[in-house]
């Protein structure tokens, strides 16, 4: 049964005639009857009698009257029921790649329990942006964070949160090296990479490439606190979020520079623009939005 058939027929009732009903729902008057001909079809009998000018139910109607009010009564509440509880609730996945979950995200996501803890938040590790938009458009995913330069999609929403400066970190005996001489050093050095898949090391080795710098060895990490560790003991250099690496460059516990030629990089949050946007949804991108306002101060 369609609920449009049963509105009709609940105007028709309410209003007593069908070409009040009509002018009341906006319909042609024989798309009015044509509703009660499909409802009459499936009850198996007329649900009004015509009685000159005036329409009155039939004893079926009358018995079909109270399941299509709960039928009705039942729609709206279902329709309505996010809206209608006093806190958010449900599911919401989030992915993101390792650094922002260890590094933006945290925060973020302590406010959000705390405020909102009928919400079961899952957080999804991102490997590859090309996977992670695959499973956002599939509805798997609610949200993805980015870290990727600046471009845009048809069928998704993509806000820029802000701009994230790269570091080429190396072995604290680098320190006040200035860049030409860390591209040089590398040259004869290792390498360390985070996966494939990575939106920035893509972007560095075609930097690297056009500068003509090929390392002496790589190494592809699966951990940028691995990474971190392994520069510091002097393996070799590697290309991070500047947010990830400046605490242990401050510490000098670590060398490197800004790569002020590097292709600009975002911080960037996804997500399918025919998606309903539920309370739980809505909360989650209002505290980004808040906290993202705050990462431009720091």
């Amino acid at each position: 049964m369609e609920l449009r058939h049963l509105v009709t027929f609940k105007t028709i009732s309410d209003l007593g005639g069908f070409t009040k009903a009509a002018e009341n729902l906006g319909y042609a008057q024989s798309t009015v009857t044509m509703h009660i001909q499909a409802l009459e079809e499936e009850v198996g009998a007329p649900l009004f009698d015509r009685l000159g000018k005036k329409v009155v139910l039939t004893q079926t109607g009358k018995q079909f009257m109270p399941f299509a009010i709960e039928m009705l009564t039942l729609y709206a509440n279902a329709k309505n029921f996010y809206m209608a509880s006093p806190h958010p609730s449900g599911t919401l996945t989030i992915a993101a790649p390792e650094s922002l979950t260890v590094y933006r995200l945290p925060t973020i996501i302590k406010e959000y329990v705390h405020l909102y803890p009928q919400v079961q938040l899952i957080l999804k590790p991102s490997y590859s942006n090309a996977e992670a938009l695959r499973l956002l458009r599939t509805g798997e995913y609610d949200m993805v964070f980015m870290l990727e330069k600046e471009w845009t999609e048809s069928d998704l929403f993509v806000e820029k949160l802000i701009q994230e400066p790269m570091l080429l970190i190396a072995p604290p005996h680098f320190q006040s090296y200035p860049w030409p001489q860390l591209l040089e050093a590398i040259s004869n050095s290792t390498f360390l990479s985070t996966q494939q898949g990575c939106s920035y090391r893509k972007l560095f080795d075609s930097y690297l490439q056009e500068q003509g710098v090929s390392p002496k060895t790589s190494l592809e990490f699966w951990s940028i606190e691995a990474i971190k560790q392994s520069v510091m003991c002097g393996l070799g250099f590697s290309i991070l979020p500047y947010f990830s690496a400046i605490s242990e460059m401050n510490e000098k516990k670590l060398a490197g520079a800004v790569w002020e030629q590097g292709t600009t990089v975002f911080t960037s949050l996804a997500f399918h623009k025919s998606k309903w946007q539920s309370p739980a949804f809505k909360m989650f991108l209002e505290l980004v939005r808040k906290h993202s306002a705050v990462w431009e101060k720091q």
